[in-house]
């Protein structure tokens, strides 16, 4: 470990394999808070490299415990967060949007850290269990086309890394690497971050992860989701190759907005809200979730352009699909504690 920390501090990269064994002993009994706190430290400040974060990210994948069967087609839309914007649970609505237009969505969450709500607080206030098994899982995934891995239930060897983030108090590599940790094996993924300087490096990773296709987005205003109120920064990853897009709303046919129309609250106000836009409400909140799940439709290739996939994502909601996965979601989650399941 002395030598990867040395290295490091020098602001000399690791190598995948090198930072895999890092991480690997920052897991295990031998590993001290100190030293974790050193290499998390001095990751932060040499700056992250894609294979360093592949390195990090196949180490915690292989230790979850909810590493599921192959599905076909897997796709993930969960950001990083850290935008500070407040806005509503954007991703989350997509997802079943997503799952509505018959493509699997295995959405990967936790409660909130920067905002007032996180996908796991709104979910929980719809009724959506958190204590969802692998098995839980795997048939929701193939029966219902979305279920929610709750990132504490799937990553909890993790607790080393929780305890010393949490005494630091700094943002490290954990601050964008939650939505690439997914134990499921994605076939694309959608995501999204807070600075157009991490864009690079995301996609790059993602590539080196295996992913067929993805899309890593920057919204105005620095957003980790594509938004309304301007030009939107995009890397798209098809079969290797990857390429830089701008998206604005005049592009795809859709109003502009500013990032307050968009804002949410607690719990109950997102929940209310994610409803209202699966029920057909039209709005700044609808109009938002079309743009991200049209992109979201386009990432996982059912959609040849962004602007079909708006279409796509139109007809889930307006057809009742998207809302009757929530529901369908939701009526499973209640039987769970009865030993229906």
């Amino acid at each position: 470990m002395k030598t990867y920390l040395e290295k490091l501090i020098n602001r000399e990269d690791l190598t995948l394999e090198e930072m895999k064994n890092a991480t690997e002993y920052c897991l295990s009994e031998a590993a001290t808070d100190s030293e974790i706190a050193a290499m998390l430290t001095a990751l932060q400040g040499k700056g992250e490299t894609a294979e360093e974060v592949a390195g990090i990210v196949d180490v915690i994948r292989s230790r979850s415990t909810f590493n599921t069967t192959p599905i076909p087609d897997a796709i993930d839309n969960c950001g990083t967060g850290g935008d500070k914007s407040y806005s509503f649970n954007v991703s989350t609505t997509s997802a079943f949007v997503l799952a509505g237009a018959g493509i699997t969505v295995a959405k990967h969450g936790n409660r909130s850290i920067t905002s007032k709500s996180g996908s796991a607080d709104v979910l929980e206030e719809l009724g959506v269990s958190l204590s969802l098994s692998k098995d839980h899982v795997e048939e929701l995934l193939h029966e219902n086309n979305i279920a929610f891995l709750f990132a504490p239930n799937v990553h909890a060897a993790l607790k080393p890394f929780t305890k010393v983030r949490k005494e630091l108090g700094i943002r490290t590599v954990f601050n964008v690497i939650g939505p690439l940790t997914n134990p499921v094996e994605l076939d694309s993924q959608l995501l999204g971050v807070y600075s157009r300087d991490l864009l690079q490096m995301l996609a790059e990773s993602l590539k080196k992860l295996g992913r067929r296709r993805a899309v890593v987005i920057t919204g105005a205003g620095n957003v980790d989701e594509a938004t309304l109120s301007g030009e939107n920064h995009l890397i798209v990853l098809n079969e290797g190759k990857l390429t830089e897009v701008t998206l604005t709303p005049e592009k795809v046919g859709l109003p502009t907005y500013t990032k307050e129309d968009i804002r949410g609250g607690d719990a109950k106000q997102n929940a209310e809200i994610l409803l209202s836009v699966l029920k057909g409400e039209k709005g700044a909140y609808y109009d938002t979730v079309l743009l991200n799940a049209g992109l979201g439709i386009f990432t996982n290739g059912k959609a040849e352009t962004i602007q079909k996939g708006i279409d796509l994502a139109r007809e889930s909601i307006e057809s009742g699909a998207a809302l009757k996965r929530l529901q369908r979601l939701v009526e499973y989650s209640k039987k769970i504690p009865s030993g229906v399941y």
